[in-house]
């Protein structure tokens, strides 16, 4: 949400828009409306975000306009630039990331380096197969490997070069 408000001042219902499935970060993560909305309150009151004004709806009631509070903003920046703690936390938390520094304009080029950097104990790890493994070892096996290909490509894609050759 912090990372939608920060883009532009929004209202829930708009902010739900962005979020269905098959938008684009829908793709990562889908959240239904009323979910929208209890976020939204939770953020106002912490103090990451605040009202700007009131919208007429179309058809409905009025709506309220948020933007982000400079709070907002250091923390989302903060957010933005840690590394997510396992490998499964690349596929939501980690794509959420990547995916809103590109809309921000921002390179995140050095979030996959101190991504792969965090994950690389972990990675090497389960790269390895015991020698008699089971269907968990297999699995977690494969995406390790799957995880380190995609940090390399991300970084090319991204940037100048893979993530082992900085």
């Amino acid at each position: 949400m912090l990372g939608l408000l920060a883009e532009a001042p929004r209202h829930p219902y708009d902010l739900s828009r962005h979020l269905v499935a098959g938008s684009a970060l829908g793709r990562i993560i889908t959240v239904h409306r009323p979910l929208v909305y209890r976020a939204v309150d939770r953020l106002a009151a912490s103090g990451l975000i605040e009202a700007r004004g009131i919208e007429p709806g179309s058809g409905g009631p009025e709506r309220t306009v948020y933007r982000t509070t400079a709070a907002g903003r250091e923390r989302l920046a903060g957010w933005l630039q840690e590394p997510v703690d396992h490998v499964r936390d690349l596929r939501q938390a980690f794509l959420l990331k990547l995916l809103l520094l590109r809309r921000s304009g921002s390179s995140p080029v050095d979030l996959i380096h101190r991504q792969r950097t965090a994950l690389a104990g972990a990675l090497g790890g389960l790269e390895r197969l015991p020698a008699d493994p089971d269907e968990v070892d297999l699995w977690r096996h494969h995406n390790a490997g799957a995880a380190s290909a995609f940090l390399d490509e991300a970084a090319r894609r991204f940037g100048n070069g893979a993530v082992g050759e900085r």
